[in-house]
């Protein structure tokens, strides 16, 4: 069954649908899977659910769509926001594109489980893109069934809310709403299908174009169709670049290099995996897009992957995520090349994102470690502390707000964190490993821990003020696999509420919120190997 329009409601902007307005759509309505050629997208219908209910919503992002709090409240909301009615204005489709899945070109790809309701403009004249994931099949399903479960939903929405309260880059959820219909799935691909509940995700974002809707034009050598979605994009979300001239489809792509730079740095200073960075999980507009099998750092391991599907080459691991970006974004220069042809814009962008990576990674780690500035010299002091945490499997994120506690000064007045100086004390909480193995450990913390000392009081910055600085840029409280595992076992047992507790908790990462500590605590040790809350697979 599939859905059926509602009357337009007074809350919501009114749909402005450029994408589909000015760019050429697939002229067949056949909804099986197929290679679609010379055509952006194609009209798809959601598949209307049979009980669809409230599992949690975002009251910021329904604030920033200009929905009024009772429309967000009622029954229509739900239906709009599940798939199962449309409401006036909304035109769904499904974008075609390509990608490099695991350094492979992988062909056609497409939104094979996201299905895009329209656009609307906000009172502030911006543009959101609402799109649902998990609304069922579009002519990109290939072998799925394009619908989504709830674990992997419930991840989705948090992350996404999450990763913009810690300041990444990212796109946004809107709401989770339960299908009340069953989705089979090999979690972990070993030939044990089983039935899960199914949910759907309502996405936000200016836009969903990655890098992988330029690849597939490229791929198809269809030149006129890839030019026509560079002046599209440049238009609609790079009006500052002007009229998309050559020059400007030059600045264009830097652009997208130094965003993309950006991006990756946060999620370096936060400790965020994604998992699967493949060309077509990337946004021309530097957020992180598409959570899948993403994590956390708990112990600080450079070669951590929370996909399954990557642990045995490991090319997404949290430490090759700045080189996989770069190499990324080669993908991008080859796809746009026949339209630019100018190899010095393309070799400027792809200098561009180097030095933007490194100026920012610099910046980012001067303030997770409380200076004042970054120093050429630091990059010793930087570089023995990531080793130090590497070898002494330290939690990441607890690790840093303990050094923000840690005295410096002469005669600090620093709350330290029951320890003073002592660092066996002081940092005891960060260690996972148990104390009869930390005797080789303590020694190598003491000595980086004086040449800290000597750095910080050369800035001359009191305790107390760096404190509050490095409590700016290092969290408290992060999405850790384990708290989102929780979640998602309460809701599949019929109890959502804390879905939005931990919501709550993560709107505020930065902060101390002494009523939540327990949303604070490292990954407890039976979560260390549990499915879910070490590594997931992609499926969903």
């Amino acid at each position: 069954m599939v859905c059926r329009p509602i009357p337009q409601m007074d809350s919501l902007v009114i749909f402005d649908n450029q994408f589909v307005r000015e760019l050429p759509g697939d002229p067949s309505q056949d909804p099986r899977p197929r290679q679609v050629l010379g055509s952006f997208y194609s009209r798809v219908q959601p598949v209307s659910p049979s009980h669809p209910s409230r599992l949690a919503v975002s009251k910021e992002v329904a604030e920033l769509l200009d929905m009024e709090p009772a429309f967000v409240d009622s029954e229509s909301f739900v239906l709009a926001f599940s798939g199962h009615t449309l409401l006036q204005g909304m035109e769904p489709f499904a974008m075609c594109y390509g990608g490099h899945q695991f350094g492979h070109w992988a062909g056609q790809l497409g939104d094979g489980r996201a299905i895009n309701l329209g656009e609307v403009i906000n009172a502030r004249g911006e543009r959101w893109m609402l799109q649902l994931k998990g609304a069922g099949p579009t002519p990109y399903s290939r072998h799925a069934d394009g619908f989504a479960v709830l674990r992997s939903s419930v991840r989705e929405f948090l992350c996404s809310e999450a990763m913009h309260h810690l300041g990444v880059p990212t796109t946004r959820a809107l709401s989770l709403i339960a299908t009340g219909d069953w989705v089979v799935r090999d979690m972990f691909y070993d030939g044990r299908p089983r039935r899960e509940p199914g949910a759907i995700v309502c996405r936000v974002a200016p836009t969903f174009v990655r890098f992988g809707n330029f690849e597939i034009f490229a791929a198809r050598n269809d030149i006129d169709h890839l030019r026509r979605l560079i002046e599209y994009v440049i238009r609609t979300d790079f009006p500052e670049l002007g009229v998309p001239t050559p020059d400007a489809m030059g600045q264009w792509f830097e652009d997208i290099c130094r965003r993309t730079a950006i991006m990756i740095v946060h999620w370096m200073r936060v400790g965020f995996v994604h998992g699967v960075m493949n060309t077509d999980n990337m946004s021309i507009l530097g957020q992180t897009i598409d959570y899948g099998p993403y994590g956390w750092l708990e112990d600080y391991d450079p070669s951590w992957t929370p996909n399954t599907t990557d642990a045995e080459g490991r090319r997404y691991c949290y430490g090759q995520q700045p080189q996989i970006a770069y190499w990324n974004l080669g993908q991008l220069a080859n796809a746009i090349h026949p339209v630019l042809q100018n190899e010095h814009w393309i070799q400027r962008g792809m200098e561009a994102y180097v030095q933007e990576l490194q100026y920012q990674w610099n910046a980012s780690m001067a303030s997770k470690m409380g200076l004042a500035n970054w120093r050429d010299e630091d990059s010793e002091l930087l570089d023995g502390l990531l080793e130090f945490l590497r070898s002494a499997e330290i939690d990441m994120t607890w690790f840093y707000r303990l050094l923000a506690t840690y005295p410096v000064q002469p005669d600090s007045e620093s709350p330290a964190s029951g320890g003073g100086s002592d660092p066996r004390t002081h940092f005891h909480y960060a260690f996972y490993r148990p104390d009869d193995e930390l005797d080789a450990a303590i020694p190598r913390l003491s000595d980086w821990l004086l040449r800290y000392q000597r750095r910080v009081q050369e800035d001359g910055t009191p305790d107390l003020v760096r404190l509050q600085q490095m409590n700016c840029v290092n969290p408290k409280y992060v999405l850790r696999n384990y708290l989102a595992q929780q979640a998602i076992d309460a809701a599949e047992q019929g109890d959502p509420k804390e879905i939005e507790r931990l919501l709550d908790v993560l709107r505020l990462p930065y902060d101390d919120q002494p009523h939540n500590e327990r949303y604070a605590q490292k990954r407890p040790e039976w979560a260390r190997h549990r499915p879910g809350c070490s590594m997931l697979s992609c499926s969903s």
